[in-house]
């Protein structure tokens, strides 16, 4: 049985990181562990994004005995200006990393929020989740449908946004006689 370390005790992430790892290597074991992001709890940019993702990885990696993968998954916003218009979209990245140090990475879709939720987080320093909870009245709505699944009126929820980016990750270790080819 292979054991899967994931750098979170959030049932969502460790549920969508089932969900996949199941499909593609069979019977696994997924071990969900507290670990430190190195980031701050609410990453802007696409470097704290990944750097908390890949953090999450080695971090869960080196903490789980037999692990054959670490996986690192983290929200955040991601700055977009275009014609002048700042936006922001919140973008689920994974982090894979294996006992050689092969790192690969892969984002969900990414979607704009509310602009009070902007506003709070940008200019206010509040958590995406402590927002969204206020707006909803959603207690932990994070570890539930996630704010992805209240916005989309349960058209996508947490769970598959976060598959989508396990998936993504994944491309490089599913298809190895492509990615290990020099151009």
């Amino acid at each position: 049985m292979n054991i899967i370390a994931v750098g979170s005790e959030n049932p969502v992430k460790i549920a969508a990181v089932k969900n996949v790892m199941q499909k593609l290597l069979g019977d696994v074991k997924i071990c969900g562990v507290k670990v430190p992001s190195g980031t701050p709890p609410q990453p802007l940019g696409l470097k704290q994004t990944l750097e908390g993702a890949l953090n999450r990885a080695q971090n869960a990696l080196a903490k789980v005995d037999g692990a054959i993968l670490g996986v690192g998954i983290e929200a955040g916003l991601i700055d977009i200006r275009l014609n002048g218009e700042l936006h922001y979209l919140d973008f689920q990245y994974c982090a894979i990393l294996d006992k050689e140090g092969r790192k690969t990475f892969g984002a969900g879709p990414g979607f704009e929020y509310p602009p009070i939720v902007n506003q709070k987080v940008i200019k206010q320093n509040f958590e995406v989740g402590e927002v969204m909870e206020e707006i909803t009245g959603i207690k932990n709505l994070g570890e539930k449908m996630g704010a992805i699944g209240y916005l989309s009126h349960g058209l996508i929820d947490r769970t598959k946004l976060t598959e989508l980016s396990v998936i993504m990750a994944m491309l490089p270790r599913i298809n190895t006689e492509l990615y290990s080819k020099e151009p």
